[in-house]
This record gives C-alpha cells, sequence and structure tokens, in this order.
C-alpha cells in the first residue's frame, strides 16, 4: 500500500479518519503524520480532497508501532519492513503469515478488542492444528506479553486480558475433547503459587493429541494433595507446570516428598522447570522444559 492509495481502490473494506484513529489507539493525529512523513511507518489512503483514510490494518500497524517503542525501542529504529507484508514465498512466505496473525492479535490485545481476537483466533484454528498454532501464535504472543509486563505500563491489565480469552477459550476445547479409552494417564497440576493455567491447558491438549489420557487438576496445587490424588487414580505420570520460580519449601521439601511417596515419574515443565532445573533435579524430579514438542518427547522416552 503506498500513500497515493485512494479510498476508491477499497470498495468493500471500512475506512477510518485520523481522529477515530487516534481515539482508537491513543496515537495523536500530529504523530500519526510524524511517523508517515519523516519515518514512512504509516501509509493512509488518501481521498480526492487529500484527507487522510485508514484501514483495520494501518490500526494494526500503529498499535505495533506503539508497542515496539513501549519495548524500549526508538521510532527512527523501527523499519517499515516490520510492519508490512514482504513478498516472498516459500517458507519464508508462511512465516510472514504467522508474523501477520501474531502483530494482528498483539494489536488486537493492545486495543481490547475482543472481537478482533476471536477473528484472527478462529481464523488461525480453522486453518492449523492446535500443536502449531500453539508453537507459532499462543506461545510467542505469551512471552511478549509477559515482556510487557514487566515494562509496566498497560502490560498487566493486557495480559490478564488475553489470558482470561485464552483459558476460556482452551478449557472449552479442553472440556469437548474426545476421551480416549486407553493410553497412559497424566495427572497435571501447575505448581504451588501459580495461579494461571495457559501453560497447563497447552500441555494438556498437546498431550491429548498424543494419546495420553488426562487428569486436570488446575492451579496453584499444593503437592500433599498431589500426592493423594496420584495414589486414588493410578496414574502413569505427574506432570508439574509453571512459569515462576517455585518456593524454596516447594523445591527442597514439598517435591523431592512427592516423589518419595509416589511410585510415578515426577515431571517439572514450564519456565520454571528451567529457573530451577538443577534444584529439581535434586529433587528426583524430571525436567520438562518450556518448549511443550520437547517436553512430550522427554515424556515419552520416560514412559517407554
Amino acid at each position: 500500500m503506498t500513500a497515493n492509495a485512494r479510498d476508491t481502490d477499497h470498495p468493500n473494506e471500512k475506512l477510518y479518519t485520523i481522529g477515530t484513529v487516534s481515539k482508537l489507539t491513543g496515537v495523536g493525529a500530529i504523530t500519526l503524520r510524524a511517523w508517515e512523513r519523516r519515518y514512512g511507518l504509516v501509509e493512509p489512503i488518501r481521498k480526492e480532497s487529500g484527507h487522510r483514510l485508514f484501514t483495520r490494518a494501518h490500526i494494526d500497524q500503529i498499535n505495533r508501532i506503539t508497542a515496539l517503542i513501549g519495548s524500549g525501542m526508538r521510532v527512527s529504529q523501527i523499519h517499515p519492513e516490520m510492519l508490512r507484508d514482504e513478498t516472498a514465498d516459500g517458507s519464508e512466505e508462511h512465516d510472514r503469515e504467522w508474523r501477520e496473525y501474531r502483530s494482528g492479535m498483539m494489536a488486537a490485545i493492545i486495543a481490547f478488542d475482543e472481537n478482533r481476537l476471536e477473528e484472527i483466533y478462529h481464523r488461525v484454528l480453522s486453518l492449523y492444528p492446535i500443536g502449531l498454532v500453539t508453537n507459532r501464535l499462543l506461545t510467542p504472543l505469551l512471552v511478549e506479553l509477559g515482556d510487557r509486563w514487566e515494562q509496566g505500563k498497560d502490560g498487566v491489565a493486557e495480559e490478564h486480558f488475553f489470558a482470561f480469552y485464552l483459558r476460556n477459550k482452551l478449557g472449552a476445547r479442553f472440556h469437548h475433547r474426545g476421551r480416549p479409552d486407553n493410553g497412559p494417564l497424566l495427572l497435571i497440576a501447575s505448581l504451588p503459587g501459580e495461579y494461571h493455567e495457559i501453560g497447563l491447558l497447552l500441555f494438556a491438549l498437546a498431550a491429548h493429541d498424543s494419546g495420553y489420557r488426562i487428569l486436570p487438576l488446575g492451579a496453584n496445587m499444593p503437592l500433599d494433595a498431589v500426592t493423594s490424588a496420584a495414589r486414588k487414580s493410578d496414574c502413569d505420570a505427574i506432570v508439574l507446570c509453571g512459569a515462576i520460580e517455585p518456593a524454596r519449601a516447594t523445591l527442597t521439601q514439598d517435591l523431592p516428598a512427592l516423589v518419595e511417596k509416589t511410585r510415578v515419574p515426577v515431571l517439572v515443565g514450564g519456565l520454571s522447570s528451567v529457573d530451577s532445573c538443577d534444584e529439581i533435579g535434586r529433587a528426583g524430579a524430571e525436567v520438562l522444559g518450556k518448549d511443550i514438542d520437547h517436553g512430550l518427547k522427554r515424556l515419552r522416552e520416560i514412559l517407554g
């Protein structure tokens, strides 16, 4: 799209005035004009009168620019290639497609636009399996939102907004899954102090697709309760998930006690397993890491 594009070139697309875009993005009209003239970042459509008009893709671009600035980049460091389509084919084109999905969803999250988020989410899932969507879209988004959380500003609200949305979507998908009669039974729970269930749900769905039966216990699960549930359910393995650093007592007392009292493998995945790898090993548990595919491969090796 170039600055010479006209509104007549987009007959079936909703167009927005610069004032409306300023309200939607929080970026002032003067700044938008500067991004166009000085840096060539946003190239609006021009009416015959010369007034600027913007598409939804422009709004996604603008929100992406604010996200990059919020991450610490200067506007002069942002290049148009970061924001617009690339004319490549093969795997490079495939990568571009995923970048577009991520950029669009991040823009929707920043704008707290659930309708736009829903539109992109369902489009991607109609085209690709959940495992690929997790690796190429959801996990990178969660990582970026975590970075924005640490930087303050609106990152906390954005992360909560997307986490609530995604938890509902993944929970519904998990609830309506088919339930196999055979396959190893995994008892899956979040570590004590871990209140987010996104990682747990993503792993549970991927494990289910790999043929495992799943018994989920949810977030912030005391490990002594896990011991009792493992005994009653006769599970084949225990998988604990977390994205935060576990408490010292969890690593030095509760986890070793769980390993000792259960006769099945105990495995820990997520960022917690990366941050506390040595302590988990000393407790007698196995480390799965934060990559789901790698974790499932390791799980298969352990269970034979």
